[in-house]
C-alpha cells in the first residue's frame, strides 16, 4: 500500500441515478458522503481516510476500482494485509481496534452498495467479522520477571543517582547535586505500586493518601465506573510508599493542601497537586529507559505482568480477576495463554 491514495471528493447535491454513474466505488463513495453520511466532520474526515485506504488497495491489486471488483476474497485479502502490515520496528502499523473501525466503515458502505446495485458475488462485506479486541489482552507485553527486577533497582538507585547531572566536568569533577524539584522517594514509590499491585496508570492518580490500609496492605482506589478496587500489595512496595511519605511528601503538602498520595514537586507552577496520567508516564518511562527495558514497555505492561505473575503463582482465573479488579471472568481467563517466545521455548527443548 504504498501508491498514492485515491481520494474521495465531498460533493453537496448528487442524484443517485443508476444509469448516470459510472460503476465505479469511488463515484459511489462520492455519492455515498453527498446523500448518506451525517455524522460530525471529524467523524466524515476517518470514514473518507478508511474508505481511501480500501480503495487504493483494489487499485493496487486488481488495477482498477470497479465495483464488480470487489468481492468477499478481495474483503478478506485486504484485511489480512492491514491485519499484518508491520512498520520499520516490527510492530504493527494498524491496531485491532483500527482494523475493526475500518471493517465498520466498509460494512456499512457495502451494504449501502448491495441495496441499489447487487454485487455480482454477493455482498462483500457480509461474511467478514470483527476482531476480538474486547477480550483480547496484549500479554506478549507482559512486564517479565527478569524486567520487572531491572526496573525495580532502577527505582531503587533514583535515591542516589536520580535528577543529577551526568556531566562529570560540571561540579569539578564532585557529585552533582540533586534537581530541588526531583522526587526520587515518589517516583520509586509511583514504580512499586504499578508493579507490586497492577494498578491501572489512571488509578495511580486517584489514590488519596486516607486509601492506604497499613494494617492490611491494601490500597482501595475508585476505578472507572466508580467503584471502589482494593489492590492487594506487597510488603516492598508498602515500605517504598512509607519511605515516601517519610521523607518527601510533607514538603509539597504544605504548599498544596491535597488529599492526593502522590504529590507534584511544590515548584511545579500549574495544577492542583494532583499527578496526571502523562506525569506516571514521565516517571516510568525515564526508570524504565534506565533500567534499559524495551520502550514497548509501558505502565500497562505492570498490570499485565501481574496477571501472568499471579496465574502462574496459583492457575487460579479467580485469583487474576480479584488483584486486577476484572468484571468479566474472561479478562483473566487470558493470562492463562502461552506467549510465543514460551510456545517457541518449548518447542526448542523437545
Amino acid at each position: 500500500m504504498t501508491q498514492k491514495a485515491v481520494q474521495i471528493a465531498p460533493s453537496k447535491s448528487i442524484a443517485l441515478a443508476a444509469g448516470e454513474i459510472r460503476d465505479d466505488l469511488h463515484e459511489w463513495a462520492t455519492i455515498y458522503f453527498a446523500t448518506q453520511v451525517t455524522t460530525s466532520p471529524r467523524s466524515q474526515k476517518e470514514q473518507r481516510r478508511d474508505l481511501t485506504l480500501f480503495l487504493t488497495f483494489l487499485r493496487q491489486e486488481f488495477g482498477n476500482t470497479l465495483r464488480p471488483t470487489w468481492s468477499p476474497r478481495a474483503s478478506g485479502d485486504f484485511l489480512f494485509a492491514l491485519q499484518n502490515t508491520v512498520k520499520v520496528d516490527g510492530t504493527k502499523k494498524w491496531s485491532d481496534r483500527t482494523v475493526n473501525r475500518v471493517t465498520a466503515h466498509l460494512k456499512t458502505f457495502a451494504k449501502w452498495i448491495h441495496q441499489h446495485r447487487p454485487f455480482p458475488l454477493g455482498q462483500p462485506m457480509a461474511k467478514i467479522t470483527m476482531l476480538s479486541v474486547g477480550n483480547h489482552l496484549e500479554i506478549e507485553r507482559a512486564l517479565t520477571k527478569q524486567e520487572r527486577n531491572r526496573i525495580l533497582d532502577a527505582a531503587d538507585q533514583l535515591l542516589l543517582v536520580g535528577g543529577r547531572s551526568r556531566d562529570r566536568h560540571r561540579h569539578g569533577g564532585t557529585k552533582p547535586p540533586q534537581r530541588k524539584s526531583f522526587r526520587p522517594y515518589r517516583n520509586r514509590a509511583i514504580i512499586y505500586t504499578l508493579i507490586e499491585t497492577g494498578m491501572r496508570r489512571a488509578a495511580i492518580t486517584s489514590l488519596n493518601l486516607v486509601d492506604i490500609d497499613f494494617d492490611r496492605r491494601i490500597l482501595a482506589v475508585v476505578e472507572k465506573g466508580g467503584s471502589v478496587q482494593p489492590y492487594p500489595i506487597s510488603r516492598q512496595g508498602l515500605a517504598a510508599i512509607r519511605d515516601y511519605l517519610d521523607h518527601e511528601r510533607k514538603e509539597d503538602q504544605e504548599k498544596w493542601q491535597s488529599h492526593a498520595l502522590f504529590l507534584a514537586a511544590s515548584a511545579s507552577p500549574h495544577g492542583d497537586g494532583r499527578l496526571n496520567p502523562k506525569g506516571i508516564n514521565t516517571v516510568w518511562n525515564q526508570v524504565r529507559d534506565f533500567a534499559g527495558v524495551d520502550k514497548d514497555k509501558t505502565p500497562h505492561s505492570a498490570r499485565h505482568g501481574m496477571g501472568v505473575f499471579i496465574m502462574e503463582k496459583t492457575g487460579n482465573v479467580a485469583a487474576v480477576q480479584r488483584q486486577l479488579g476484572h468484571k468479566n471472568a474472561s479478562f483473566s481467563l487470558q493470562y492463562s495463554r502461552i506467549t510465543n517466545d514460551e510456545l517457541k521455548r518449548i518447542l526448542d527443548e523437545r
